[in-house]
């Protein structure tokens, strides 16, 4: 192995990932007075919370009637009754402060005509317990992201946090069952770094491109999930991944559910608004895996459009053109450049999409990494924590509702900020770790970069990409998931014939994205033996052969660990069915039957 030269630097708290989780996190760790870096890929601004358009969910009742209790159940039985109750409610009840601490940070929301901030409709949310449709998206236009993460960004910057942009995470540096830092590279210059710190928070993003036609950007490659498991530590939940009803056909990117929450219509090739049938209650605005699994019917049964029939239409035209310019401007770009569609006029392709990761690496409310240590599955891994869509908290549970993303990220990102706030002490240093805790690291970079096989990255990453959008798609099978397997076994083990065509050091992109690869295949395998194992259907896992929920033996989390050889194994951990308060006890008895 060459000798790499480590640039060392200590500090109380490292961030990885500059998303709205890592933004709001570093903001508070800084505002706290502990010594943070945040480490970031790319420009912290360019991060991929920049692209969520529909908004953030707060029960502020600033449109009508609403109360942190119906956004409790509405969350719950979202999640097909598989998410936390304990960290859905500390949620639920946080979302009203978080999104008014969003505004007095400058956040510009878009606003009433009496100038409160402006809530629409998105699906799964109610009022009175399913029984009314909440406008409960807190929206800036459909740029919501776009202005949180420049909004934290500022934040950040007005409390002096330090940060460390284009540097790439490659490894967790662990240490007798504790992580110590990070190892990372400097791409501008080529410099290998040791991050050490008291404690590591990821917030690195989901893992969409492990998929062929997703709603991701092509940075989503999971870095923090394939660092964890490296170091021998599970992910949970994996077999649940979410299909946004309504990506742009062909190309993959997002249309927004608030074009639905404005009164976009989806429409078959008949011309039908066939949700009616689905859902005659909610019809547009079900839930995002009612609606992703209604579009696949309709295609499935023939009744899409195109000269194919492999996708639907969403039409806004009726909104009227004053309506879609106030109201969704970015949808109508996006429509227009992706589509060469006119919304006022025309009605945009549309197909279900990969779109968020409901598992990640499992931890606690206050962020903290969770694992299995002897019989213990809530036993906490010290110094390591993580937050947004790299972590499973777990509040979604088998289906994320629209528009509690952006709200998982600030109330989390904040949490985790003040459980270090409570527990550290700023300044203290505890020794460089052994080498055996960074050599292995180094060695496998130098493995990767010095790759001389037969296949390039793209050639093994667009094999993965398909065999995923073929075997672990909308609906599944246990014949199509076992092939799957097999198949992404294959693809997994080629990686050893890895070929980069570039050695050197700086801006080396093609070393970049196979070091990627390596966590997109983890996670990739994760995924498909997970839905494999889990023999059930659940939210955003829909098992043909195994068409209903089976709360007597699947009402429990998935854990899976994935080996250096590709082997994956499992073990579970219990939903959380309990409050934190007891304050839910008003929900009427029959709003909480399983």
């Amino acid at each position: 192995m060459k000798a790499y030269e480590l640039v060392e630097h200590e500090f109380d708290v490292i961030v990885v990932g500059a998303g709205g989780a890592g933004l709001r996190a570093t903001m508070g760790l800084a505002e706290a007075g502990l010594s943070t870096a945040c480490i970031t890929k790319v420009f912290p601004t360019r991060s991929h919370t920049v692209a969520a358009q529909g908004g953030i969910s707060a029960a502020l009742g600033n449109m009508g009637e609403d109360d942190w209790r119906f956004h409790f159940y509405d969350t719950i039985k979202g999640s097909d009754w598989l998410g936390d109750q304990d960290a859905i409610e500390f949620m639920c009840k946080a979302a009203p402060a978080a999104v008014i601490e969003l505004e007095h940070f400058g956040l510009p929301f878009s606003r009433t005509e009496d100038g409160r901030i402006y809530q629409r409709p998105f699906g799964g949310m109610t009022t009175n317990y399913g029984k009314g449709i909440a406008q409960r998206t807190c929206a800036a236009a459909d740029r919501t992201g776009h202005a949180m993460l420049h909004t934290l960004y500022q934040q950040c910057l007005r409390h002096e946090a330090k940060f460390f942009i284009e540097y790439f995470a490659i490894d967790l540096i662990m240490e007798r069952g504790e992580c110590r830092g990070v190892l990372a590279l400097d791409m501008a210059t080529g410099t290998m770094h040791r991050f050490l710190a008291q404690t590591t928070i990821l917030a690195t993003g989901g893992y969409g491109r492990t998929y062929f036609s997703c709603t991701s950007a092509h940075t989503c490659t999971g870095d923090g999930g394939g660092m964890t498991l490296r170091a021998a530590l599970p992910l949970q939940d994996m077999e649940f991944v979410q299909f946004h009803p309504t990506g742009i056909y062909g190309a993959g990117c997002l249309i927004t559910e608030g074009v639905r929450g404005e009164g976009g219509i989806l429409r078959n090739s008949a011309g039908e608004r066939f949700m009616e049938r689905y859902a005659p209650n909610a019809k547009d605005l079900a839930s995002r895996d009612v609606v992703s699994r209604a579009m696949t019917i309709e295609i499935r049964e023939g009744r899409g459009v195109g000269p194919a029939h492999d996708h639907l239409f969403l039409h806004l035209e009726h909104l009227g053109a004053e309506v879609i310019h106030k109201r969704l401007p970015g949808i109508a770009e996006t429509a227009m450049i992706f589509a060469g569609v006119d919304v006022t006029r025309a009605p945009i392709p549309v197909c279900p999409t990969v779109h968020y990761n409901m598992g990640g690496i499992p931890c606690n409310i206050h962020g903290e990494v969770l694992t299995v240590r002897n019989g213990d599955p809530e036993s906490v891994v010290p110094g390591l924590m993580a937050i947004g869509e790299a972590a499973c908290v777990s509040v979604h549970g088998a289906n994320r509702l629209g528009s509690n993303s952006l709200l998982d990220l600030v109330v989390f990102g904040r949490a985790a900020a003040e459980r270090c706030a409570a527990v550290l002490k700023p300044g203290v240093t505890r020794g460089m770790p052994a080498a055996q805790a960074t050599d292995p690291l180094l060695a496998r970079f130098d493995r990767v970069r010095h790759a001389s096989g037969s296949r390039p990255t793209a050639a093994i990453r667009d094999e993965m990409q398909r065999g995923m959008q073929l075997d672990a798609a909308v609906f599944r099978s246990g014949t199509s998931l076992a092939d799957g397997c097999k198949r992404l076994a294959q693809t997994f083990e080629s990686f050893s014939e890895l070929r980069i065509s570039d050695r050197s050091l700086i801006f080396n992109t093609d070393l970049i994205e196979a070091l990627e690869l390596d966590n997109l295949l983890r996670q990739a395998l994760a995924t498909i033996h997970s839905a494999a194992n889990r023999t059930e259907s659940r939210g955003a896992h829909a098992r043909e052969d195994f068409p209903k929920r089976d709360d007597a033996i699947w009402l429990k989390h998935s854990l899976a660990w994935v080996t250096d050889d590709g082997e994956v194994r499992f073990d579970y951990r219990p939903v959380h069915l309990n409050t934190l308060t007891g304050d839910v006890d008003a929900i009427p008895p029959r709003a909480r039957t399983y």
